[in-house]
């Protein structure tokens, strides 16, 4: 544990030695001082369970809540400061350069409590980190504003809006990494959602899909800099292939590096696109078809489920059999109409 002493800015110069080589900064930086995940066996001192009796996976990303049936879209990293409270007071600072995006400060109006939307460009690709259960803003961490790889941007909390509170043996900074899905989301909530609330208009968290942080770092770090984040994302495990009618959503235009080439589409014209969904429906493989490759009229169409990615991570719950058939869900329809609104 770090003396309570240390200051912010001496600390955060600190881990930000540990993680920068000398020949060239890696893409992604752990966003606190707590640096067991890279110690093998110190997982339950890098990750708060859910509850004592409960395994550190717990704490992970993934389908690791409810016996499996629970998505849990982010890590949950442990405090190592407290004041003589027991708060906790680490500080927590930017994963990798970028542009501070949104700062909601209102508790009460997000299970995420106050928290903290960065935009980075590794790898040719929008990446968006969220850092949540915050105490603090870190003064001059401002919308618009520039935020360096290890930079403090505030310090750990307990917020949430949860009937339950954070207890203090459990505080943590709740950290994702996401790719953003749609910039006409407010519009897309307001007509599929009438009368329900959206306080935080695009940056409403279920316009962020989350990718795996732990994977990332640990890739990262044992990659020798050969890390590329790109890759990473087009390496994903697909639960399903779907074929949309659509052919122009801000998705393709926002990630064209996903976009796969089609010889026939480009010759033919493109009437529309096969997505590859990964379990927490990324769409990480974009295939433009024409209208000769597409069968059926449905806009959205199911056209495979990988049935073994499907029983090891069913929570979000996208597709369901009947019989011998798969198909899409309410919920994997939602996710697929977001995406191509």
């Amino acid at each position: 544990m770090k003396p309570a002493f240390i200051s912010s800015t001496l600390l955060a110069f600190f881990v930000l030695l540990t993680v920068v080589s000398a020949d060239e900064q890696q893409p992604f930086q752990l966003p606190t001082a707590n640096h067991a995940l890279f110690e093998p066996g110190h997982e339950l001192e890098f990750l708060a369970p859910t509850t004592p009796d409960r395994p550190w996976t717990t704490g992970s990303f993934g389908c690791v809540r409810s016996d499996g049936w629970q998505m849990h879209e982010g890590l949950d990293i442990r405090s190592l400061q407290h004041d003589r409270h027991g708060e906790p007071t680490d500080p927590v600072m930017a994963t990798a350069d970028g542009t501070v995006c949104y700062i909601n400060t209102k508790s009460a109006l997000s299970n995420y409590g106050k928290y903290i939307i960065i935009r980075h460009l590794v790898d040719g690709l929008e990446i968006y980190s969220l850092y949540a259960h915050l105490s603090e803003i870190q003064p001059g961490t401002v919308v618009g504003g520039q935020a360096r790889q290890g930079q403090v941007i505030a310090t750990m909390g307990r917020t949430s809006n949860t009937s339950e509170r954070i207890g203090k043996e459990r505080a943590h900074v709740h950290f994702e990494l996401n790719l953003f899905v749609n910039e006409r989301f407010a519009s897309w909530f307001h007509q599929s959602s009438p009368g329900e609330r959206n306080d935080h208009g695009i940056w409403n968290g279920q316009n962020l899909t989350g990718i795996d942080p732990r994977q990332i770092l640990l890739a990262e770090n044992s990659s020798g800099g050969g890390f590329n984040l790109l890759q990473f994302i087009r390496n994903q495990t697909e639960l399903c292939r779907v074929v949309v009618r659509a052919t122009s959503f801000p998705y393709l235009k926002r990630y064209p590096a996903l976009v796969l080439k089609n010889p026939v589409a480009e010759r033919e014209g493109i009437a529309g696109y096969e997505i590859a969904l990964n379990y927490n429906g990324l769409a990480f493989a974009l295939l433009p078809r024409a209208a000769s490759q597409i069968k059926g009229a449905g806009r959205i169409q199911l056209l495979s489920v990988n049935e073994a990615e499907y029983h090891a991570n069913p929570c979000r719950k996208y597709v369901k059999q009947r019989g011998s058939r798969w198909q899409l869900t309410g919920e994997g329809l939602r996710q697929v109409e977001m995406l191509i609104y």
